[in-house]
């Protein structure tokens, strides 16, 4: 899902706004719309790894942000399972569920909150494109 973006504000074409919800976590973000979008792709894929790959994400970078999830909430979103056993990778915990499905309310709400009015009449007075920058040249 990543950033919310306008959907029906003023223009046609790609909105000319995006709101991204983060939960922190000391300097960490805990949760944020990659993070979630990241469990969803556990929660499919049964695999941190195999999610990574559906995601275009290095190993690396998969681990990491499964590590620093795990690390800022009260308990664990993600378990993992090593060896050779049939039940080898990673789910979701019952908390990570729970920290998921409130963070996708949270995304809709928001969403909800961005139509009618005021935001038309934003979006009414927004260029499409920004002018070119100013030349500026130093004095001496």
């Amino acid at each position: 899902m990543g950033a919310i973006s306008g959907l029906s504000c003023g223009m046609s074409g790609k909105p000319p706004f995006k709101i991204k919800i983060q939960f922190l976590c000391g300097d960490e973000i805990a949760m944020g719309p990659g993070k979630a979008d990241l469990l969803d792709a556990i929660q499919d894929h049964g695999s941190i790894s195999a999610a990574g790959r559906a995601l275009g994400m290095s190993y690396r970078r998969t681990w990491l942000l499964v590590d620093v999830m795990n690390r800022c909430w009260n308990e664990r979103l993600v378990q993992t399972v090593a060896g050779g056993s049939h039940n080898r990778g990673a789910r979701l915990t019952d908390t990570g569920q729970q920290v998921l499905a409130a963070y996708r309310a949270i995304q809709a709400s928001a969403r909800a909150s961005i139509t009618g009015p005021s935001c038309d009449r934003l979006a009414g007075m927004i260029r499409s494109e920004p002018l070119p920058a100013a030349h500026q040249t130093e004095s001496s």
